[in-house]
């Protein structure tokens, strides 16, 4: 098999990660709204205003079962000489007393239901005893009831017209119940993206296959769908394809046709057979010649067949990124860190293409720093980029890097304060510590590491980065 890539494969230039999120998120919209059933919501990304409409309560609410009163009534009340009120009638929760509280009688009540006309207080069944009066029910309290005592007055917690989410909003439980309660049985919110994912590498095997010699399973696209759906994306696997510059190519103009986005593994690199290095190369030169066309959609599937038809041979003109908003071309082809620096993204046909490393631990890495914060993006969130912490380091690093290192760790609290404990296993090839991290803790660039107790940001993953 003839070499891919020439001496073109070291002119690649590096941006910070900030700068690579930025152009990410610049490139990427919301996708459009759709209706959906307010229980079917969770997790999902508001696309409209919702408001409270009506005020709530909407009536003064008992917060116990027990007697509504005249709280004066009950001003001089002990439990040695407790106050006698009339008990005039009962009211459960659905229900609305018809007549009013009047001085030196009670109604009583269950939690929820509408306070009665005229009572101010409501006094908890532990602080009454039932009464014996000629011809009448009564009640003994047995302790003072202050005005407001035990109800939740009408319009407590939200006034009709007041806003309970706004767009961007990823709704959960909480929100529903807010929905929920103001009648919205349906809401607007964006649709889920369709991620297409499939890796490259002759080298691969499926998951269910028996390993061979000089072959390994492909587990990252397992890994990939898995992180796609954990942000709210719809993951379409369509397996691996070997180190074939056609068949790549082939691939992504079906997955571009289908899905909303794509993400490759592998072949990122600078080897001799990295088919997306060579793609993501062409779709830096050429597409700067083919901005202005009027089909930017042929365009697009130009510039991926084009290596299928020059295929080795193909040397690409052009160093600069395409304008934003042009639609297709290259986002980034090398990022300043470690792991993951070949992390590559580009926009084709206005979807966007991500190639990732092969590497599991690199993989992970790029998806969390550049690809969640567009798929959240994509879905309308106000607020893509992963949550951070200050945390102080458990140990030393002794190791510098030219480069920002984002290493897995396990985040805790120790004396009120963050600590990460960074992981074992931790090299851009290894895997052996991805299910315990909990976040990716960030080692500036430097030639000494960082010392133990030293200050770093950690990006919160999984429950905690939302």
């Amino acid at each position: 098999m003839l070499s891919l890539q020439g001496e073109a494969r070291f002119n690649r230039r590096a941006v910070k990660v900030a700068e690579a999120q930025r152009r990410v998120l610049e490139a990427v919209q919301p996708l459009p709204p759709e209706t959906a059933a307010l229980w079917r919501c969770g997790g999902r990304y508001l696309a409209q205003s919702c408001e409270a409409t009506v005020d709530w309560p909407p009536f003064a609410r008992a917060g116990m079962d027990g007697y509504a009163v005249h709280a004066a009534d009950t001003a001089q009340a002990t439990a040695e000489q407790p106050a006698v009120l009339r008990v005039t009638g009962t009211v459960a929760a659905g229900q609305v007393y018809a007549g009013t509280v009047q001085p030196g009688t009670a109604v009583r009540i269950m939690t929820g239901a509408a306070v009665p006309a005229g009572a101010d207080a409501v006094v908890m069944l532990e602080q009454t005893a039932e009464a014996a009066e000629p011809g009448a029910q009564a009640v003994l309290v047995k302790a003072p009831a202050v005005p407001g005592q035990n109800v939740a007055p009408r319009g407590e917690e939200f006034r009709c017209g007041a806003v309970i989410a706004r767009p961007g909003t990823r709704l959960g439980p909480g929100h529903i119940a807010h929905l929920g309660t103001f009648g919205y049985a349906e809401v607007q919110v964006h649709r889920r993206p369709r991620v297409a994912i499939f890796a490259t590498g002759t080298e691969l095997l499926p998951v269910g296959a028996p390993l061979a010699p000089g072959r390994i399973r492909d587990s990252n696209s397992a890994m990939i769908a898995a992180l796609v759906e954990s942000c709210g994306g719809e993951a379409i696997p369509l397996g691996h394809i070997a180190d074939d510059p056609a068949a790549v190519s082939l691939a992504l103009e079906a997955a571009l046709d289908e899905a909303d986005a794509v993400i490759t593994t592998g072949g990122v690199s600078v080897g001799d057979y990295d088919v997306m290095a060579v793609i993501m190369r062409n779709l830096r030169g050429a597409a700067a010649t083919r901005a202005g066309a009027e089909d930017p959609e042929g365009a697009a599937h130009d510039l991926l067949g084009a290596v299928v038809r020059e295929g080795a041979q193909l040397e690409l003109p052009g160093q600069g990124a395409v304008p934003r908003g042009a639609g297709h071309g290259l986002l980034f082809d090398k990022v300043a860190m470690r792991p993951g620096s070949p992390t590559s993204a580009a926009m084709v046909n206005g979807k966007p293409l991500w190639a990732l490393s092969g590497n599991p631990g690199a993989c992970h890495v790029g998806f969390e720093l550049f690809v969640r914060p567009a798929l959240r993006r994509m879905q309308g969130s106000s607020s893509p980029l992963h949550r951070t912490v200050n945390a102080r380091l458990g140990a030393a690093v002794r190791k510098g890097s030219p480069h920002d290192r984002y290493v897995r760790a396990v985040l805790g609290e120790r004396d009120g304060l963050w600590t990460a404990e960074l992981l074992a296993f931790n090299k851009s090839s290894m895997m052996a510590s991805l299910p315990e991290a909990n976040a990716l803790v960030r080692i500036p660039a430097g030639p000494e590491g960082a010392e133990a107790g030293a200050e770093v940001t950690a990006l919160l993953l999984g429950p905690l980065h939302e």
